[in-house]
């Protein structure tokens, strides 16, 4: 892997499991699937998961690769493979776009996990694959929304607010999105 430059980051992606593989379109994988996970890049940046010998269609990898992935790259690509007596064939393919796990209003470090349906070299549907994706070189949590992940998981309550006499003395309810100062609008 090329040392990390200001024109790429790091991306820790977990393979976790397929689903409902298929060999030939007729039945399920038997063994020896892997995962090739692959950036778009003019340099050969490949990462490879180890081979599931027992889950045949529904293979469990778990599996922690650190991928390369330059500004620019719009996709991200996830190669479901396995190997048979005739050699190595292709299972299924998915193109996962930058835009479902960089930018938008999470903080660049969160967890995301993803599931896609993979399709054959025909196009045709054939399995999903299953995996978690986070961008591992971002600021300091001082200079980034990073500092608020931990606000995505606590519990929020709203405040009663006074609706006067003409709505018979009762509260209502305000309700909202938290905004925290100097994180998203800079």
């Amino acid at each position: 892997m090329n040392p990390l430059s200001s024109s790429s980051r790091l991306l820790e992606v977990t393979v976790i499991s397929g689903e409902n593989l298929l060999d030939n379109r007729k039945q399920p994988v038997k063994k020896n699937a892997f995962v090739n996970i692959k950036s778009e890049s003019y340099s050969c940046n490949l990462q490879t998961t180890k081979m599931d010998k027992e889950g045949g269609g529904f293979p469990k990898w778990n599996e922690k690769l650190i991928i390369d992935l330059p500004m620019h790259a719009r996709h991200l690509t996830v190669e479901v493979q396995c190997k048979n007596s005739s050699g190595i064939k292709t299972v299924g393919i998915a193109k996962v776009p930058t835009s479902d796990f960089i930018g938008g209003i999470l903080p660049e470090d969160y967890l995301h996990f993803l599931s896609y349906r993979l399709r054959n070299e025909k196009g045709e549907k054939n399995g999903i694959i299953n995996f978690s994706v986070r961008v591992k070189n971002v600021a300091p949590p001082s200079q980034s929304a990073a500092g608020c992940a931990a606000a995505y998981t606590q519990q929020w309550t709203a405040a009663p607010i006074d609706m006067g006499s003409s709505y018979n003395g009762s509260c209502g309810v305000v309700t909202g999105v938290p905004v925290y100062p100097g994180s998203f609008f800079r």
